[in-house]
């Protein structure tokens, strides 16, 4: 089964496809055929692949077939092997490449990270709110109360068919985020809250100004850019002037 994944992974344009993917977002075929440069029948062709490698599921609605990752452990897995492939060491620091807007604060599938992911995340350790241990998590009791005060459905998210908390090593910061139901809760309140918002055409973030006052009582450092600009031409992209589905 390894080598089958592998063998996946090792198609360019499946691989643009899959980072595509990796915001959380639903597309049809021939929008990831725009992304991934291809014809439709040959993104059609790869998309049947991943489809059948349980890397990927396709759903229908009307006449439309949505594809999006089968899973968060997809996606973990995908950031997972994004860090693999990062520069040499003659190109340090990890990420260096990376457009400032991604680096700041991204959706990686339904949780927040960057460096945003990444400073809450240090908050929420320095405070004894989360232990974290070999890609697991829990919350403490304080640190349920924490998140509940930010509007988290915690109920929500010990219901979901998943693992509850957990850590994710940061693709470009080289230090944990949280992941998990708990990760997924956090990044839908800060969204609810327009505490942060979705960069159009990418699976970036930025901070709005009402959630940097947030941030800033709340004690999570700022090492974030200034907003970033309204299109971010980059790996993870989402194909422009295409529309774009949330699916569930």
């Amino acid at each position: 089964m390894l080598a089958e994944v592998a063998g996946l992974l090792g198609e360019p344009a499946r691989t643009r496809i899959l980072t595509a993917l990796l915001g959380g977002c639903a597309f049809t075929g021939k929008e990831l055929a725009y992304f991934a440069g291809v014809t439709a029948p040959t993104a059609s062709s790869h998309l049947s692949r991943l489809v059948a490698g349980q890397l990927l599921v396709m759903e229908k609605q009307g006449r439309c077939h949505y594809y999006r990752l089968k899973s968060a452990d997809v996606a973990r897995a995908i950031e997972g092997l994004m860090m693999v492939a990062a520069p040499p060491p003659t190109g340090w620091p990890p990420g260096h490449r990376v457009e400032p807007a991604l680096r700041d604060a991204r959706m990686c599938y339904d949780h927040i990270a960057g460096r945003l992911g990444v400073s809450l995340c240090d908050t929420m350790l320095r405070r004894d709110y989360v232990v974290l241990d070999d890609g697991g998590g829990e919350l403490t009791d304080a640190g349920a109360r924490f998140l509940t005060g930010l509007g988290v459905d915690l109920e929500q998210a010990r219901g979901a068919k998943r693992r509850y908390c957990r850590s994710c090593i940061d693709w470009t910061e080289r230090r944990p985020h949280i992941s998990g139901a708990v990760g997924a809760g956090v990044a839908q309140a800060f969204l609810e809250r327009k505490w942060i918002a979705r960069i159009p055409d990418s699976r970036a973030l930025t901070v709005t100004a009402g959630g940097r006052r947030k941030l800033a009582e709340l004690g999570v450092a700022d090492h974030l850019a200034a907003p970033a600009p309204r299109r971010v031409a980059t790996a993870g992209a989402q194909p422009a002037a295409m529309p774009v589905r949330r699916l569930g």
